[in-house]
């Protein structure tokens, strides 16, 4: 099944589950403006494609799970690219983690010009978790129309 083919029930799952990812990501990154949560450095202009692709792209692989008949192989793969554009996205010396690890300095100067390399990565993970979701939902598909040649083999001989 490609996606064009897919279930509504498919496509309303991307689309929530994107908009889940799209404030998952957006709002403690500081790319979307709350009261709850003031970034200490400006939103870069790549952090908004980056945002949106992430979103798109989450929505799409979760898709995939509905009514899925093929083993879950890229969940990790999924989760684990969308925490990285996370981390990509994020303010440099926001990060607590980054900041105890590399200190402010560091922050800025070691970890600042690693996200947007961070942020293509998973963006490219993510790609390749819905092709390989999706490559593997096209060959196990069952068809339903053509018989099973059991059945001719049994009506033949009767």
């Amino acid at each position: 099944m490609t996606i064009s083919q897919w279930p509504i029930q498919r496509w309303l799952v991307a689309f929530g589950a994107g908009a889940v990812v799209a404030a998952v990501v957006g709002i403690p990154t500081g790319v979307i403006s709350t009261p709850f949560y003031a970034r200490m450095t400006p939103v870069l202009w790549w952090n908004y494609p980056i945002w949106i692709l992430t979103a798109v792209l989450s929505g799409l692989v979760a898709a995939t799970y509905v009514r899925s008949r093929i083993p879950s192989t890229t969940r990790s793969a999924g989760l684990l690219a969308t925490l990285a554009s996370a981390f990509a996205m994020g303010c440099p010396v926001c990060n607590k983690l980054i900041v105890t690890l590399l200190g402010v300095g560091g922050a800025l100067s070691i970890w600042a010009p690693l996200q947007p390399i961070i942020a293509v990565g998973s963006l490219l993970l993510l790609s390749w978790a819905l092709r390989r979701r999706l490559v593997g939902e096209r060959a196990c598909a069952v068809s339903t129309t053509a018989p099973a040649q059991g059945v001719e083999a049994e009506s033949a001989a009767r």
